[in-house]
C-alpha cells in the first residue's frame, strides 16, 4: 500500500488507474484487500470517534436534517409526474433538473427577501429580535405558494435592486 500511494505522490500512477484496476481485480487480490481491511480501520475509528464526541455527533445530526429539510423542499417544488423524470434523454433530465434548480432558487430567494423585510420592519418599530430567532429561521417555506394558481407575469413592474430594498443593520449579523 505504501508503494502505490508513493507512485500517485510521484505522479508514476494516476488514482483513476489504480481504483479502475482495483475495480476490476477479484476480491482475493492482496491489495485489493489491504485497502479493504484499511478502510475497516478508518471506519471503525470514525464511529468510536462518533460514539465519545458528542459535539460531533450534534454536528452531523444538525446538518443531516438541514439537507433533508432542503431534499423536502426540492419535492414539494417538483410535485409534476410525483417528482419522477420520466425522460430517457440525458438532455432533457438535466434541463428538467436545472430547471427545478432554478424554481427552488427563485423560492428561496423570494422567501429571503420577504423575511428580510418583516425583520427589517420589525426592528425600525423596536423590536429586538434575539439571534437565536434569527438563526432558526429557514428559507424553504412553502405554506404561501399557490403550487396550482394563476400566475400574472407584469414585465413593466421592474423590482428594485436587493441593496436598495432591504437595509439590515450590521448589528443583525454580530453574534
Amino acid at each position: 500500500m505504501m508503494r502505490v500511494v508513493l507512485s500517485i505522490k510521484a505522479g508514476k500512477v494516476m488514482p483513476s488507474t489504480l481504483l479502475r484496476k482495483l475495480n476490476s481485480y477479484s476480491k482475493k487480490n492482496r491489495l485489493y484487500q489491504a485497502f479493504l481491511e484499511l478502510g475497516k480501520a478508518v471506519r471503525t475509528m470514525f464511529l468510536l470517534d462518533y460514539i465519545s464526541n458528542v459535539r460531533m455527533r450534534q454536528e452531523i445530526n444538525a446538518i443531516t436534517n438541514i439537507v433533508e429539510i432542503y431534499h423536502s423542499f426540492l419535492d414539494w417544488v417538483f410535485f409534476g409526474k410525483e417528482g419522477a423524470i420520466t425522460e430517457n434523454d440525458p438532455i432533457e433530465q438535466e434541463k428538467r433538473l436545472k430547471y427545478l434548480d432554478f424554481v427552488a432558487g427563485a423560492i428561496i430567494l423570494h422567501n429571503t427577501v420577504d423575511m428580510s423585510l418583516a425583520i427589517q420592519t420589525l426592528m425600525s418599530r423596536g423590536e429586538v429580535i434575539p439571534m437565536r430567532h434569527l438563526a432558526a429561521l429557514s428559507p424553504y417555506i412553502t405554506r404561501h405558494i399557490k403550487r396550482y394558481g394563476d400566475y400574472v407575469v407584469n414585465l413593466q413592474n421592474i423590482p428594485q435592486p436587493l441593496e436598495a430594498a432591504i437595509h439590515l443593520p450590521p448589528e443583525i449579523f454580530e453574534s
